[in-house]
Order: structure tokens, then sequence, then C-alpha cells
């Protein structure tokens, strides 16, 4: 007779989503009578996240509030306001007057949290396959480890994203390498960066600091840089009740509200960057040294390395193409979400998909998946049926509360517990 499931709970991946998760996890068990079981699974060998952006004047775009658990706790002990007072910072971060904390703080926020529910996670840990096995899932690692449990939550993050036919190398590489890799480049006498969101303005200007010899070039579609949509009534998308709407909407509605609604955080860019950015420009002109060199309504037309990466830039207004001897070519060109397919495996054939082929997903973050074993919840990737919180902080708190709130429920029920009992014992 098989084993029980080990666990109730097993999460693949620990980035600040299933990180919530394991916090809501933690105070649901703190006062339970009997505590849930989870367990999750991380390939880093300890908590990081974006690191490679962690540009030490950059700060966070989304309020503190919207932290790992306050927006479903507003008394949790997880939140950024007890972080801070054990930091010692409470009293300064007050007096700071913002609601955007350094990007590096914040993370150092993460890092604090995670510490604290080390007992639920193991790093180092890289999943390959997901399977069903006597009833239950098994998440297997690369190391050959094996972990079994009743539910499943993906929270496998965001993948960088590179345009068709870039091939990246020691001298291009995506923005999301830029802390780690940026010493390797020398002094370089020309950098290009390409894309026209926030990563893309602040890796250019991080560059046009680092390298004061140095030109640096942005190249990007649009006539000029987006500033992003931060102002009240916009920001109600984000909302707990701005998923619900978003769900409940027809298909077309849903398009059209991303559509609508897509600057206040796509190839977006903060209003006092950008003018920072063109006050830089302004300057240079000024002095007759243009040394920040912006290529808007462009794209790329051709990369080809030898000693060095010969960018060639395509006007799309006009036709005029520019060569570019450049030194360091950075992608800042975003993400996309982490295909669960492939980890799924066989299991993929058995979830359920809407006539665009995409995955269909329950309120609850549940996929559509009758006949499996048990649950399997998103974290991320949802942005067709939940919004465009779907991989963002701004929603992460309640999201993860919805999520332990439905695991819980199914647990209790008496059909499922049943239905798992013969499965065991079949």
């Amino acid at each position: 007779m098989p084993l029980p499931p080990e666990f109730d709970l097993a999460g693949v991946g620990f980035g600040p989503s299933n990180l919530a998760l394991a916090i809501a996890v933690a105070e649901h068990n703190a006062t339970a009578a009997e505590p849930l079981t989870a367990h999750f699974l991380e390939r880093q060998r300890s908590f990081g996240w974006h690191r490679g952006m962690l540009l030490e004047d950059a700060t966070m775009q989304v309020s503190f509030l919207k932290d790992l658990a306050t927006m479903r706790n507003p008394v949790s002990g997880f939140g950024f306001l007890p972080y801070l007072h054990e930091r010692g910072r409470l009293v300064d971060f007050i007096n700071h007057k913002t609601f955007f904390p350094l990007r590096t703080e914040f993370h150092d926020y993460l890092e604090w949290a995670a510490a604290k529910v080390d007992d639920q996670v193991s790093y180092h840990r890289e999943v390959v396959s997901v399977r069903e096995s006597d009833g239950c899932f098994e998440v297997r690692t690369s190391d050959g480890d094996v972990c079994r449990a009743r539910n499943l939550v993906l929270g496998t993050g965001l993948r960088p994203n590179l345009p068709d036919g870039a091939v990246p190398s020691d001298r291009a590489w995506h923005n999301t390498e830029l802390l780690h890799r940026v010493d390797t480049v020398g002094k370089p006498d020309r950098c290009v960066v390409v894309g026209a969101g926030q990563s893309a303005a602040e890796t250019t200007a991080f560059l046009h600091d680092r390298f004061p010899e140095a030109e640096i070039c942005s190249v990007f579609a649009r006539y000029g840089y987006r500033p992003s949509d931060d102002s009240a009534f916009a920001n109600r998308i984000f909302d707990p009740s701005g998923v619900d709407a978003f769900y409940s909407a027809p298909e077309d509605v849903k398009q059209r509200l991303m559509n609508y609604h897509g600057n206040t955080n796509y190839s977006a860019v903060d209003i006092d960057l950008i003018d920072d950015l063109y006050r830089r420009r302004y300057r240079e002109n000024v002095q007759g040294r243009e040394r920040l060199r912006i290529f808007p309504a462009s794209r790329l037309a051709d990369v080809v390395e030898d000693e060095a990466v010969r960018v060639t830039v395509e006007s799309l207004t006009t036709g005029e193409k520019t060569v570019l001897e450049a030194d360091l070519l950075v992608y800042a060109t975003g993400y996309r979400p982490a295909d669960p397919s492939s980890l799924l495996g066989d299991l993929d054939g058995r979830c359920r998909r809407d006539e665009h082929g995409r995955l269909r997903v329950e309120r609850d973050y549940r996929l559509v998946a009758p006949d499996l074993p048990g649950a399997i919840y998103l974290q991320g990737g949802t942005e067709h049926t939940h919004g465009i919180t779907s991989s963002l902080l701004s929603n992460t708190a309640v999201r993860a509360g919805e999520i332990l709130a439905s695991v819980l429920g199914r647990l209790d029920a008496a059909d499922w517990s049943s239905e798992c009992a013969v499965r065991e014992s079949a």
C-alpha cells in the first residue's frame, strides 16, 4: 500500500508569490487545530528577486503597503512595517515621507521574510517533472529527490524575453544580468540599449553614469518613452475588486481593459526618470558633446558579432539605417510568464484550455482539470483570466490568501477526503 502524501501542498518556485503563500500558511498554522503541511522547492541557492537590477538608487513602483501580507492581514508580523521596526528604521522611513522604498531595501525585506519561513523551503532544488502517482502529485527534482503532495502551486516566475533571432553572448545579454555582468565589459566606448520600458530607461541611465566616457544609445519603436499611469483611478485595476471585475468580464472587454490600462505597467516609465534622461540629453546638446543618443521609432535590423557588436538600427519612419559599433548590447525587452506545460508533462493534456489554446483557470487560480487527483494553482501566467496583477506584487498577498482558502476548503470537503482515500488504497 503506497505511503500517504507527505504534504498537503507543494510549491514549485519560491519568489515573492510563493513566499507570500508560505507566510499565509505560517499564520494559518499558528492558530489552526490541524496545521496545513506545505513545502516549496526553489532552484536558486538562496532567496533572490531580480538581483541583476537592484540598482542602488532605483525605487519600487508599488506602495510598500502592497507587501507580502498587509493587504491580506493588516496586523501581520510579516509586513514591511514590522521589518522596518526590527531593522531600526521605522521612524526614519516615516520621516522620509514616501510610499516607494528603494528596491534594494525592499529586497532586504523579502529576504528577511523568507528567513522567517525557511522551514517550508528547500533551496537549490530544481524541479524537472511532475506526475500523478498513487492518487497524488509526485514532484521530482534534478538531483532525484521526490516530494509528494495532494495539491500543487506553480510559482515559477518570469523568463527574460529576447527579440526573435537574438543570440545572447558575452557582449549581448538581457538586462536581468546587468549587475552580474557589467564589470566584465571593461571600459566600453559605446553601449546600445534596446527597449522602451522602465528597465530600459533605468539601464540607460545606469550605463550613462557608470561609463562617463562612453556613448550610450537607446533604441526603441516608440517616438519617446511613455510615462506610466499611476493615477488613483487607473490604479484601481490593481485592486482585489479589479481582479473580480476582470475575471467576470466578457473576452472582448478583457482585451479592451488590457489595452486601456497597459501603460500602468507595460513599456512605461516613471515620469521623473523620463525627465532626468531628457535633461541629460539637453545638457549634452548645450555642451556640444552628445553622449546619450536616442533612436526613436526605430528597430534593430541586424546584429553581427566579431571584434565588436555591430548593430544596425533602422528608422521605422524613413527606413534610414545607422550602423553602430558597440562594446555592449543590452536587451531590456521585458519578460514573459514561464510556461507550465513542459513541467507538467503528461498532466498538461488533462488540463482544459479555452478556444485560444490558453489554460482555463478558475477564480481561485486553480487550473480547470477535473480528472486530476488534486488541484494545481498558478501564481503567474493568468493575465488572460485575472488581468494585469497576474505577475505583479500589487495583489500578491490577497492572491496567496485566496489560494490558501481554496486549498483548505478542498481538504476539508468530505468528497475530496473520500476520493483521496480511495485513490491511495487502490
